[in-house]
């Protein structure tokens, strides 16, 4: 898991909790405060998902790669024999 999602999951929580408290209390700045920070958490987590995507996919492309080098080594292997 990213850095960004747990931070992002943290920014979240804290900008939902600043802005429920805003709520409570009628503090208009705090509610946008943390609203906006909720709006940044939001975008942490996406950043952070879209990370562990990529890195996922570009771990996958890597394994294939390899498997491929390895069914040609075999192929050579079997053709030299032959």
């Amino acid at each position: 898991m990213d850095k960004d999602r747990v931070k992002g999951a943290i920014n979240d929580a804290a900008g939902r909790a600043k802005r429920q408290v805003g709520e409570w209390t009628g503090n208009t700045n705090a509610q946008v405060e943390g609203a906006a920070q909720q709006i940044k958490g939001k975008t942490q987590k996406v950043v952070g998902t879209v990370k562990d995507v990529a890195r996922d996919a570009a771990s996958k492309n890597t394994d294939t790669e390899q498997e491929r080098e390895r069914e040609r080594e075999s192929e050579r292997e079997r053709a030299h024999h032959a």
